[in-house]
């Protein structure tokens, strides 16, 4: 009884398998059979690997822009925390690419190139204030350009949405200064909602492709969000979806010394063109002084990012233990107090099994 009651739904079940798979291999055999018109054709370009070794031979290596921390062409991502500094060196990246000085102590391989600021951070007011001295103003160069955001600018009827409309005026501003080198302060001011790979992906995507359209090298800044200060950086400290760095060519960061509040550290987090040149075992030390009428990052040295982060004294670890212990007793899990105070899952551990 039992095998001739399951044998007809054991039939029909090969017989619905066996539709579905001529469905598929019918479909693939359509989509397979492309013309040579077809536009799908141009999204990507095919050659066997030797084929490409021999079209790329004689394509020179990127020139250096920021030392090895950004390469000509690329775009990169520039992220720290709010009032660390980023817009600072920003600008006086910009100003010594439109100048075609190196900015000590990284290599400048690239020739003179006009450079726009696209800021969304400071008002007229505010910038001037940055860079005058006792009513003396800097003199920038003659290639460095901003655009300052007009927040009251209306959405022309020809566009369809503001994205549309900001990526028209961006390539205006390109347009208009002549700029092979675009900044841009900063990244959650293109789109909103940049922590969704939903609107992550499209907005890099289209950073991307407005830099090869135009050969473009890019520098985006972005936030950092709320950091154990304690860790040292990584790229899962950069504010907003995963895709944002993966799409990235390149990536450093600016990190705040911990001991010495005067002074700022910066650390490769993402490369391509070069090997690892700044980590944690060699990052670059600033201190941001204003000499006259020209504030800016002035090169110290190096030193092992160890030595800048947050050390935990004794109080520190008595007040940790406390907090992890209040919190097992409201009922949580290693894991969420893990997560609700940003310290290792260990730690947690170590903490609660020394309690018993």
């Amino acid at each position: 009884m039992y095998h001739t009651s399951e044998r007809p739904l054991f039939i029909e079940m090969l017989r619905t398998e066996t539709r579905e798979y001529a469905d598929r291999t019918r479909k693939a055999g359509q989509f397979g059979r492309i013309p040579d018109e077809e536009p799908a054709r141009k999204l990507f370009s095919i050659h066997t690997g030797n084929e490409w070794m021999q079209l790329e031979k004689d394509t020179p290596k990127p020139n250096m822009l920021f030392g090895e921390l950004w390469h000509q062409g690329e775009l990169c991502i520039l992220f720290a925390d709010t009032n660390v500094g980023k817009s600072v060196l920003a600008v006086q990246i910009g100003n010594c690419l439109a100048r075609r000085e190196q900015m000590p102590p990284f290599g400048c391989e690239a020739p003179q190139v006009n450079v726009v600021y696209i800021d969304f951070e400071l008002s007229g007011p505010q910038f001037h204030a940055r860079y005058t001295h006792n009513d003396v103003t800097y003199d920038f160069a003659k290639g460095f350009y901003r655009a300052a955001f007009n927040p009251a600018a209306d959405l022309p009827l020809d566009y369809k949405n503001y994205d549309e409309f900001m990526n028209g005026a961006i390539e205006y501003a390109i347009a208009k200064t002549g700029a092979g080198v675009v900044i841009i302060d900063n990244i959650t001011c293109l789109r909103s909602g940049t922590e969704r790979a939903s609107q992550a992906m499209p907005l890099m995507k289209h950073l991307k492709a407005l830099k090869t359209k135009l050969n473009l090298s890019i520098l985006v800044l972005a936030h950092t969000p709320k950091r154990n200060p304690s860790r040292p950086i990584t790229r899962n400290d950069l504010q907003g979806s995963k895709m944002l760095i993966n799409f990235a060519d390149s990536a450093f960061a600016i990190g705040e010394s911990s001991h010495y509040h005067d002074l700022r550290y910066l650390k490769q987090i993402k490369q391509r063109a070069t090997g690892v040149v700044y980590g944690e075992d060699n990052v670059v030390l600033f201190r941001i002084t204003k000499p006259l009428n020209f504030l800016k990052y002035e090169f110290v040295g190096y030193a092992h990012e160890r030595g800048h982060l947050y050390r935990k004294t004794a109080p520190d670890m008595q007040l940790l233990a406390g907090q992890i212990t209040d919190l097992a007793a409201q009922g949580l899990s290693q894991r969420q107090i893990s997560a609700k105070l940003d310290i290792a899952l260990g730690t947690v551990n170590k903490y609660l099994n020394r309690e018993e």
